[in-house]
């Protein structure tokens, strides 16, 4: 009886414990859904990563070193990614915290971007998403990009 009742226990944990583990993998995969569509040059895919009133900006700093944000449309950012070709876009990344709350989670991770096999820059990309119908949609993307300056 003690052992069938110690088996039950573990079985439950061990359920709980896949469920707590599945949003986090559910997150990553809807993260990781933008970089297979850029690497494939799918521009459906990628707009399907994408929640309908998403934000897509990037830090830059100009010469005089003026920071600001510029912001792309998600269809002009899967127009020029469909131009390219297969396999020629390749954004690693390196997720380095990964929160959820409910239907929002919040993603920050390191990224090399290679471009033909060739490192072009590197930074950091900040996502936030939002479950929507039980399926996690980047809400928005703000990223730093740093040329010559990647390890």
């Amino acid at each position: 009886m003690a052992l069938k009742y110690l088996l039950t226990c573990a079985l439950l944990m061990a359920i709980g414990g896949a469920r707590a583990q599945s949003a986090q993998d559910s997150v990553r995969t809807a993260v990781n859904q933008l970089f297979t569509a850029m690497k494939n040059a799918d521009s459906a895919q990628l707009v399907a990563a994408f929640d309908d009133s998403a934000v897509l900006q990037t830090i830059v700093v100009d010469s005089a070193g003026k920071v600001s944000a510029r912001s792309y449309p998600v269809t002009q950012f899967a127009s020029a990614i469909s131009r390219l070709p297969k396999g020629a876009a390749d954004e690693q990344i390196h997720i380095e915290t990964l929160k959820i709350d409910g239907p929002l989670a919040a993603v920050w991770a390191s990224y090399h971007f290679y471009y033909n096999g060739t490192l072009l820059h590197c930074g950091v990309d900040s996502f936030q998403l939002v479950r929507v119908n039980g399926v996690w949609k980047i809400l928005y993307i703000v990223d730093t990009r740093k040329k010559g300056a990647c390890e």
